[in-house]
């Protein structure tokens, strides 16, 4: 079985193969191969590429009119990975940005491990593009400079030309001129000279996004843009709970007076992931809608079929009540002692309701059968996730199913795992068609996997000169890594049991605390009742709720400024100094964009009447690849109605190297605007076991004239780069919270922040 570990180091792990250089055809191909192949030569390098032979995890090429295109193995949503990929390896390249392309893979083997999520896209890939890039520009330099009569210590690759001295050639001549077969070692890799941060051409500058123009003229392909001649379209008959539900009869004479109506089919899942599914078929989209809504199901629930948010968040309170209970993430000093000497505790609750994912563009996908192999066309985020079990639900081989790739409206974690995919496969298999399977908005609400409602209990512990000892964290919530990748959930501290490391994430903070105990409680109810998903910032965006609200509140009874206190547990003692490369400087870093941040605010004196000014801290994704970032938030609250209106937000980001500055700019944006909308306006609850709001008339997200000034800096850093689509969530929602306490002396604890629940506080 697979760690969690394993995961991220399969996605990108080139440590153990060579890289391949050689020219083929009119073309010169760079490949990462297994050691394994020791001996390749350039022909075999051409057959493994093209064939089988062997496995290169990516690769790119020079064609011999110069155009140079890059290989993406990312799911390309909106955040430009692939532009910030090819720009690692053209800048190490000494490439013309103009010469550059990109292409989005499927998931034939030789791509490697396949996932987009978790931030982990830019950081994990780093290093080894840079390696790659770094060997191609030797090779050139080593080829042009022959072609030239120079020596290569005199030549230098800029603008897709080698350089030496007053005579160029383009790499467009050099490959039409050239032939070349060049293996480097792992350790050869590792050894090249990269670019020093100064030397960079396009790394951290600003330069067009790749995958803009396409999307501006609509040659960009989505997976709802996917055609073919012969295909017919499908539609579900949503079951009324997740698990459990069973078809006992079918109705479909009103749908057969529907034009285009072709029938349905009763899913049977061989997998029992889809339980109590029916599927409409018909000539074109709008008659499968009319004859879903046409078709008459009877339909036996499943167990969770009277279950309510209520009831999920009362048994998340059971469950973290006396904080004896879950696996240890984190076990430092002696918590029991330290509350055994505590004359004062501390303790509250924070909870968060069910949220949900809503991308754009709905669920879809377009499965047919050709030649054996089942092609599944649609936009996804975990490859190496999703073709695994449609090959167990076709009860296939997993090489008889390939996944086309193509862009995705929106994923934030939804299309992780393409459980979507699985019934469009089922309704390919059954009906013997190629069919395009369409989720509507209310069905795919109904399908969607939300991000768990939640519970947190925190105690901090006092003694007797009011001098803070630590603090014990329970937090609990549904565990998307239980349900859909279960193999992924390493063992807790202490042999406590396992947990979902994605939903705790964030306790495991950068403050240096004598005593500290952080534990992960699974929600077993909402397992039970809904399939909990990965959503942008996963755990941290409720763990860190609870975490940074009580540490104002900690700070609070320990007499300090909360700006102050933070600043004395970043530290850097201990664990919390970081390790080399991925977080150099540990919460020292941490504290400097505090720091930077409390410089910024200095002049809160200056706020209105009902005007407070919040901050929070976060260190997002995970601990092995921290984003270090402080917020502030500026609220007006309105003791009349209970709105609060968020003025603005100021963000001060290390991430280290920004590779799109562009890109970089806009997911901090897009992920801080998000954050506002799940403190205030986003969440529905259960009803009857399934969600109350199926579409964005009753659910609603921030809207544009809510949208506050943005302040978003960025610290200057040459260190390793580290994800940027999720942390801009994660502080927000308590910052806000700490505002609204600092302008009306409220502490509220629940998200979304409503007006009427802060009304309610404020009379």
């Amino acid at each position: 079985m697979k760690s969690i570990k394993d995961a991220k180091q399969g996605a990108d792990n080139y440590s153990r193969r060579r890289f391949l250089i050689g020219s083929v055809g009119g073309s010169l191909l760079m490949a990462f191969a297994p050691l394994s192949f020791a001996s390749v030569t350039t022909r075999e390098l051409a057959d493994g590429i093209n064939g089988a032979a062997f496995s290169p995890t990516v690769w790119f090429e020079i064609a011999s009119n110069g155009q140079i295109n890059v290989n993406i193995p990312r799911a390309e949503m909106g955040q430009h990975v692939g532009t910030a990929l090819a720009r690692i390896i053209a800048d190490e390249l000494g490439a013309d940005w103009n010469d550059v392309r990109i292409t989005h893979v499927d998931t034939d083997p030789k791509w490697g491990y396949m996932v987009t999520g978790g931030s982990w896209s830019v950081h994990q890939s780093f290093a080894p593009f840079s390696q790659a890039g770094a060997a191609g520009r030797m090779t050139l330099i080593e080829a042009g400079a022959k072609i030239l009569r120079s020596e290569p210590g005199e030549c230098r690759a800029e603008k897709s030309q080698i350089v030496c001295g007053s005579k160029a050639i383009s790499f467009a001549d050099i490959v039409s001129q050239s032939k070349l077969d060049k293996t480097f070692t792992a350790e050869e890799l590792a050894a090249l000279p990269i670019k020093p941060a100064k030397q960079r051409k396009l790394i951290g500058k600003s330069a067009r996004a790749l995958d803009i123009p396409a999307k501006i003229d609509g040659s960009a392909t989505y997976g709802l843009d996917v055609e073919f001649d012969d295909m017919v379209y499908a539609r579900p008959v949503m079951p009324p709970t997740a698990f459990g539900s069973k078809v006992k009869s079918v109705d479909d004479s009103e749908a057969k007076k529907i034009e285009g109506y072709l029938g349905f089919e009763i899913l049977k899942d061989p997998s029992n992931l889809i339980q109590g599914w029916v599927v409409v078929l018909a000539k074109n989209y709008v008659s499968a809608i009319k004859a879903g809504d046409a078709l008459k199901v009877d339909v036996s629930p499943g167990e969770s079929a009277d279950v309510s948010e209520a009831d999920i968040l009362a048994q998340g309170q059971k469950l973290v009540k006396e904080l004896d209970q879950g696996a240890w993430f984190v076990n430092e000093g002696d918590v029991t002692k330290a509350k055994t000497k505590s004359q004062t505790t501390l303790e509250s609750v924070y909870q968060t309701h069910t949220v949900m994912h809503f991308p754009l563009e709905p669920l879809n996908a377009t499965v047919y059968q050709e030649e054996g192999v089942w092609h599944v066309h649609g936009g996804n985020q975990w490859q190496s996730l999703t073709l695994p079990a449609i090959a167990k639900a076709l009860e296939v081989e997993e090489d008889k199913v390939i996944i086309h790739q193509y862009y995705l409206g929106g994923g934030f974690g939804r299309r992780l795992f393409g459980d979507y995919m699985i019934p469009a496969a089922l309704t390919a298999k059954q009906s013997g068609k190629r069919v395009k399977f369409i989720f509507t908005r209310e069905d795919d609400s109904k399908f969607d996997q939300p991000r768990s409602a939640s519970v947190s209990k925190l105690q901090s512990y006092f003694d007797k000169d009011n001098n803070f000892l630590g603090m014990t964290h329970g937090f609990c919530a549904g565990w998307p890594t239980m349900a859909m990748a279960p193999d992924f959930m390493p063992e807790g501290a202490n042999k406590t049991g396992k947990l979902d490391p994605f939903s705790a994430a964030g306790a495991d903070h950068w403050y240096t605390m004598a005593n500290h105990r952080a534990l992960a409680v699974n929600n077993d109810l909402a397992q039970k009742t809904f399939k909990p998903g990965w959503l942008r910032s996963v755990g941290q965006g409720w763990i860190v709720w609870g975490l940074e609200s009580f540490i104002d509140e900690t700070a609070k009874q320990a007499g300090m400024n909360p700006i102050d206190f933070r600043l004395s547990l970043l530290n850097g003692e201990g664990k919390q100094a970081g390790t080399c490369p991925n977080s150099t400087g540990g919460a020292k870093r941490l504290h400097h964009v505090l720091s930077r941040l409390k410089d910024k605010i200095a002049d809160t004196d200056k706020l209105g009447a009902d005007e407070g000014m919040g901050v929070a801290v976060c260190s997002g994704q995970e601990r092995n690849m921290p984003a270090w970032l402080a917020v502030a938030a500026h609220v007006k609250v309105d003791r009349a109605s209970g709105q609060v209106e968020v003025k603005k937000l100021t963000l001060v980001m290390d991430s280290g190297t920004v590779v799109h500055p562009d890109g970089a700019l806009a997911q901090l944006e897009g992920g801080a605007l998000w954050g506002l909308s799940m403190a205030l306006y986003e969440g529905t609850e259960f009803k009857n076991g399934q969600v109350k709001d199926l579409n964005l008339d009753t659910y609603t997200p921030l809207r544009l004239n809510q949208v506050p000034e943005l302040d978003i800096e960025f610290i200057e850093s040459s260190e390793v780069p580290v994800g940027l689509g999720e942390p801009g969530v994660i502080g927000i929602a308590p910052a806000i919270g700490n505002a609204i306490y600092q302008a009306v002396g409220v502490r509220v604890k629940n998200l979304p922040i409503r007006p009427e629940d802060l009304l309610g506080e404020l009379s």
